[in-house]
């Protein structure tokens, strides 16, 4: 089995499709954690104790815990996911050439996926797509409003835009490798459509449902394959969904909930 073939399982366990992005940005953390050894751990920890019941996988990005320390928290906290029976997808967006998109790869002994970014070609995935058992998400149409930069330009030789041309190359790897999905925002449904219709096999993770305000019913008809695989991703409107208040913890649970709740009306 791959990571998708556990995804599915995990989707069917949980009937859920959420994923709960968990970067623990220490200026919003509760107070009462900071006098911590691993402030990051030890948030990360309960939040997964609140969430893990809804969550069809846990997402954290790599940018919150590069540092020593940091390190330190990803690893208890991914042992302490998978101690759930939830999966967890590194969001660090890797790629580079030979020896160096090697030792990148090398994460994946500890997480079951990765966010990839495709501007250097295959030969720089390559070291993730081997991976059978992992996951392997290519960027692809991102939610940010600078994604329109680069991921729109008209590409005359292809008559497609570049977005359009990776999801297809995305699916001729697929085909190849058997692990690989793409990132599609849901804050671009009409785009998130399109893709869908070029490469209906590939799960897909879905940022921008929360914070963002991305469109659910969209990420859930456009998102997910013709098997229910995929996740939608929300990380803000669920971990700091009670910033500030006591009982943050039962907030992120209750926002998880409900986003579970609200998706699957559309599944």
């Amino acid at each position: 089995m791959n990571f998708f073939d556990d995804l599915a399982t995990r989707i069917e366990a949980a009937d859920s499709v959420v994923s709960v992005g968990l970067d623990p940005d220490l200026d919003r953390l509760p107070e009462d954690l900071l006098d911590r050894d691993l402030p990051r751990w030890a948030f990360n920890r309960r939040v997964i104790d609140a969430t893990h019941e809804h969550a069809a996988v846990f997402k954290p990005n790599a940018a919150f815990y590069e540092d020593a320390d940091g390190w330190r928290a990803l690893r208890e906290t991914v042992a302490y996911a998978h101690g759930k029976d939830v999966p967890v997808l590194l969001d660090a967006k890797r790629a580079d050439i030979g020896n160096t998109a090697r030792q990148y790869a090398q994460v994946l002994d500890d997480v079951d996926a990765i966010t990839v970014n495709p501007y250097l070609g295959e030969d720089a995935l390559q070291p993730f797509l081997s991976r059978s058992d992992a996951g392997v998400f290519v960027l692809c149409r991102t939610s940010n409003p600078g994604g329109m930069d680069f991921q729109h330009l008209e590409l005359a030789a292809y008559d497609r835009r570049l977005y359009e041309h990776v999801a297809e190359r995305a699916a001729g790897w697929n085909e190849e490798y058997g692990n690989v999905g793409l990132v599609v925002g849901a804050t671009a449904p009409d785009e998130l459509e399109a893709i869908r219709e070029r490469v209906p096999e590939l799960p897909f993770l879905v940022p921008g449902v929360g914070a963002q305000g991305g469109d659910a019913e969209a990420a859930i008809e456009y998102g997910l394959n013709d098997d229910g695989v995929g996740v939608v991703n929300s990380t803000r409107g669920i971990i700091f969904a009670g910033e500030d208040s006591p009982e943050w913890e039962r907030a992120a649970g209750e926002a998880a909930r409900r986003l579970k709740e609200r998706l699957n009306e559309y599944r």
